[in-house]
């Protein structure tokens, strides 16, 4: 009984895993998409500077994915079974959350100078 009630966790966690990895991918293919015809529209602007609005942009849709990154690694935490798995994941996950925090930090310094 409690072998089927761990198999079915671990295809839960690994079925949840995928999914959150999938929405990450694409938030930033969606990111791509956007961004690029952000661009495409400042070609054909050219009174309108939109670099910074671009890197905004792209970098609102990479935030989000890391995010998504993030709650797969947490989630497939939850059935690791070695130090060395947790370990791992757990470094992926502080290095994750460093550059999310950082991305968030600059996308607000550059947001509040483009709104002065």
């Amino acid at each position: 009984m409690m072998e089927n009630l761990e198999s079915g966790l671990g295809l839960l966690v690994t079925f949840l895993k995928f999914l959150l990895e999938a929405i990450a991918v694409f938030c930033i293919l969606l990111g791509v998409l956007k961004t690029g015809l952000l661009a495409y529209r400042s070609k054909y602007d050219r009174n309108k500077n939109l670099f910074t609005e671009i890197r905004l942009e792209f970098g609102m849709w990479l935030v989000l994915a890391l995010e998504f990154q993030l709650g797969a690694d947490i989630v497939s935490t939850s059935i690791s079974s070695t130090f060395d798995s947790l370990g791992k994941l757990g470094m992926v996950a502080l290095i994750r959350t460093f550059l999310n925090y950082f991305l968030t930090k600059e996308l607000e310094s550059q947001r509040n100078t483009k709104e002065k």
